[in-house]
């Protein structure tokens, strides 16, 4: 029996309607671009708000703010791939259910590990109770502290272990921030408000009951995954399950029980390989029209599938760093043609990587005046133009900067 097939451009056209990047399809709100997205990366604080202009028709700094810090729809939580993310609460339960104790056991695992082989921690065990308990019983009745905070407040956080000894690398690290990063990964504590601007992250920790008038829904690791997984394959399918397997940071088994729990359909992808779609999604989508899209480094789009072949092409060694994180992307038609960078003077340069018409290169030069207009002037005198060359990041490592290519002729 011959199975269904899916095209790479059909893969295209789904991606550039179902992620909102097609003028047409915009979102009215963050939330709904988030939506459309499972959940935005926020390793880079500037990330969620750059990929989120992307998709919407008139975006503006307030409108995330007002989501992520005021209605608190959109929240910031460490899930799939240790990776942080700004979730809509539906979508928050889910990635908590499904990989929350994963992550948080993970965490535990490794300071376990760390203050084991420290002289000076005579009881780990005792030691990471010890300071849960005190970050929790201090972040009650809606307290909100940053780390430094409760560092100088709890002396239960105060630990710290010695590393690589006698080697150039060699110095102390701090346990209170992981402890931290441990409860946040369960869902017991949360980035609340922001000390920092927009182009810089600066938590305030506070408790997740507290940040969301209530209790977070959890639910069983499976029923996580399964919800997770349908999530993503109404948004990013079809998708292999290698696919699955990476986005979600799981196990081959977890994902291959919560597909034979779900209704999908195997199909059969240009490369060979077979992909899933859910089985009410097999009807063709209307081909995207020619359009141009900036992305920034880490966009949820860009990172959407371990095997990228049908929208990267020959351009990971340019727009990735060997850790797989990916950098600034320019898009034409549904798959990336080049990188983009923020020259010191504020404005976008654009590196194409192949040859592509004269509509392509005009149109993305159109849409990265539209960023340059969206950054603005006081985006430039908060040095964003670093952000693309000396990154700050929050929990993971951040992506390469585009490079080795030249830029097109004026």
């Amino acid at each position: 029996m011959t199975r269904f097939a899916i095209g790479t451009e059909q893969r295209r056209a789904r991606l550039m309607r179902r992620h909102r990047l097609l003028p047409a399809v915009h979102a009215r709100s963050p939330e709904e671009v988030a939506e459309a997205v499972v959940g935005l990366h926020a390793t880079t604080p500037s990330t969620v708000y750059i990929s989120t202009w992307a998709r919407m028709a008139h975006f503006d700094i307030t409108d995330m703010e007002r989501a992520l810090y005021d209605d608190r729809t959109l929240v910031k939580q460490l899930a799939m791939r240790r990776t942080l993310f700004v979730f809509p609460r539906p979508t928050l339960a889910d990635a908590v259910s499904a990989v929350g104790t994963r992550v948080a056991a993970s965490e535990r695992t490794n300071m376990l590990r760390d203050l084991r082989r420290d002289d000076n921690s005579p009881d780990p065990e005792g030691w990471i109770a010890e300071a849960r308990a005190a970050v929790l019983g201090a972040l009650t009745d809606g307290r909100s502290a940053s780390s430094t905070e409760l560092r100088n407040e709890l002396p239960a956080l105060a630990g710290a272990i010695r590393h690589g000894e006698g080697k150039s690398w060699g110095g102390v690290s701090q346990m209170g921030p992981r402890v931290l990063s441990h409860l946040s990964a369960a869902g017991d504590i949360v980035r609340g408000p922001n000390d920092g601007n927009w182009l810089r992250s600066k938590p305030r920790w506070i408790s997740m009951q507290d940040w969301l008038g209530e209790r977070l829904p959890i639910e069983d690791a499976a029923t996580g995954h399964r919800n997770l997984i349908l999530r993503w394959l109404r948004q990013f399918g079809p998708g292999t399950e290698t696919d699955i397997v990476w986005w979600l940071g799981s196990t081959k088994t977890a994902v291959r029980k919560a597909l034979s729990e779900l209704d999908v359909v195997e199909v059969e992808l240009d490369d060979g390989s077979t992909g899933f779609v859910l089985a009410d999604d097999l009807d063709e989508v209307e081909p995207a029209p020619p359009t141009a899209v900036l992305l920034p480094e880490l966009d949820p789009t860009l990172m959407g599938w371990k095997q990228r072949d049908w929208y990267l092409g020959p351009h990971a060694g340019h727009l990735f760093d060997s850790n797989g994180n990916g950098g600034q992307t320019v898009w034409w038609n549904g798959r990336i043609i080049g990188g983009w960078h923020q020259r010191p003077d504020g404005s976008i340069g654009l590196h194409l990587l192949e040859k592509v018409g004269r509509a392509a290169v005009d149109a993305a030069r159109a849409r990265a005046r539209d960023l340059e207009l969206f950054l603005g002037r006081p985006a430039r005198s908060l040095g964003i133009q670093r952000l693309f060359t000396k990154h700050s990041v929050d929990d993971e490592v951040a992506g390469a900067v585009v490079a080795g290519s030249q830029e097109p002729p004026s």
